[in-house]
């Protein structure tokens, strides 16, 4: 394992929980704020998650995560860039509410199951990283890695279960956070996500071998049943 990929991946991976930190806690004016914390710790886990499938099961795969962004399609640069910005407006929007009382009284129940929605949700991420050997970052057909069509674990049940994963978290952190109003930015990264599966659908069946077949057998792409 190259301990300079190793070392880039662990800089921008805490850089990345540096800044979810300061959006929540600066805004908020404090930082004794449990949920801001729990949202913080299922960041960690995942990230931490994320890592030993990687560095054990797929070492080549951090190469692709952290090398050269070669073949990315412009709309899928255009959408992770609005989504990460609607990501940190979000925490920060929360940390206002939590300053402020904007949303007002919440549930304590309604916050614990939205935790248990956030850790369930990036624990299917994980699974289905781990699942597949070609989960890029990028939409992109990988030639040179012989790229195949992952069709294991959650793969076979829908096409792309890590935005579910994703789309659940999204859902969930604003009310983990005990804001309505950060709910408006996560409601739009989760439309972008979507709108991004579709787009990575379409590229998939038009670009990677034997992709149009496995869609034929996995017929729907998030929910099984609906879409």
């Amino acid at each position: 394992m190259d301990t300079k990929l190793i070392a880039r991946y662990a800089i921008r991976e805490t850089l990345g929980i540096v800044v979810m930190g300061v959006a929540l806690f600066w805004s908020a004016g404090q930082i004794d704020w449990w949920p801001a914390w729990a949202s913080i710790a299922v960041m960690l886990a995942w990230i931490t998650a994320t890592a030993i499938v990687i560095f054990r099961f797929n070492p080549d795969l951090l190469a692709e995560r952290l090398g050269p962004r070669k073949g990315a399609q412009p709309w899928d640069t255009a959408i992770m860039s609005i989504i990460g910005l609607t990501q940190l407006a979000r925490y920060i929007v929360a940390g206002l509410d939590q300053r402020y009382g904007w949303t007002g009284g919440f549930p304590l129940v309604a916050q614990i199951a939205a935790l248990t929605v956030c850790v369930l949700g990036y624990a299917l991420f994980v699974w289905a990283t781990a699942s597949n050997t070609f989960f890029s970052q990028i939409v992109r057909i990988q030639y040179e890695r012989g790229h195949t069509v992952a069709t294991g674990g959650p793969y076979h049940y829908v096409r792309h279960p890590a935005y579910i994963g994703a789309i659940l978290y999204e859902l969930a952190v604003p009310v983990l956070l005990a804001s309505w109003w950060a709910l408006i930015a996560s409601g739009l990264s989760a439309i972008l996500l979507i709108l991004r599966t579709a787009l990575e659908d379409r590229t998939l069946q038009a670009e990677l071998p034997g992709y149009v077949d496995y869609a034929r057998q996995v017929r729907h792409r998030l929910l099984p049943g609906i879409w």
